[in-house]
């Protein structure tokens, strides 16, 4: 997937400007800024869901406007930010949904759909859930819930909004573990907004820097997680250390008069 000049924006303010981005098999791209800045909207866009405001998304050579949505599905996964269950779908059915696109006339889930949705709950480690109700799990069984079923669509590109958004530590360490062996041994090319930078950087091999006023800085995460450039994109000090072969990011203090 490949951005060209692309432009998003809200009402009048301009969020990001002049976009030329390239994600490549095997890549994990972190999507890092503020509150506000654009990374929610720019999932959004990629995942065709909204309309571009200048500029143009392309997979394949195609622009993305022009996929048949079935093809798309097969193509790419989403994760939103948040949702909400209004009915009683069991665990194992919300799964099952993330089959649809592999199904050309046929009404029901195959045998291969479901052990599909099965080994994407066993990934997440909450098959035991299958058969309850989706309403009644907690905040982190849910995420992990819905990340299963992006695993269930198995799709070349993931755009994940958040993914470890209301998970426990061992669960975030397992889901980012997760998103590393895809890339690496699947060649899966994901795209993630997190606001954790140590998880972030624990995994991405590409960080792309929104700043909320149009620019943007793409790269390897060693010419991008700099300590200058973060500081800047998030509006406040941070600081890196380092211990051993691990890298360190840490809120720095504010100076004040």
């Amino acid at each position: 997937m490949k951005t060209n000049d692309l432009k998003l924006r809200v009402a009048e303010r301009v969020l990001v400007d002049a976009l030329n981005w390239q994600i490549g098999p095997g890549e994990c791209w972190c999507v890092i800024g503020r509150n506000g800045a654009g990374k929610s909207t720019l999932l959004r866009t990629l995942a065709g869901l909204r309309g571009a405001d200048g500029g143009q998304v392309v997979l394949q050579e195609r622009a993305i406007a022009d996929w048949p949505l079935q093809d798309l599905a097969r193509e790419r996964a989403f994760l939103p930010q948040g949702r909400s269950d209004a009915f009683g779908y069991r665990v194992i059915e919300t799964v099952l949904t993330a089959r649809h696109p592999y199904h050309e006339s046929a009404y029901w889930e195959s045998d291969a759909d479901h052990a599909a949705a099965h080994s994407a709950l066993q990934m997440m480690d909450v098959d035991a859930l299958a058969e309850r109700d989706v309403r009644s799990l907690s905040g982190g069984e849910r995420q992990r819930v819905a990340i299963a079923a992006v695993l269930a669509q198995d799709t070349p590109l993931l755009l994940l909004d958040e993914p470890t958004n209301a998970l426990d530590l061992a669960h975030q360490v397992s889901v980012m573990n997760l998103l590393f062996r895809l890339c690496s041994k699947q060649k899966k090319s994901v795209v993630m907004v997190s606001h954790d930078l140590n998880l972030a950087h624990s995994i991405a091999t590409h960080a792309l820097l929104l700043m909320g006023d149009g620019r943007w800085h793409a790269g390897t995460v060693d010419e991008v997680m700099q300590a200058p450039l973060l500081s800047a994109c998030l509006g406040h000090p941070i600081e890196i250390v380092k211990h051993g072969k691990r890298i360190i990011y840490l809120a720095g203090e504010e100076k004040h008069e």
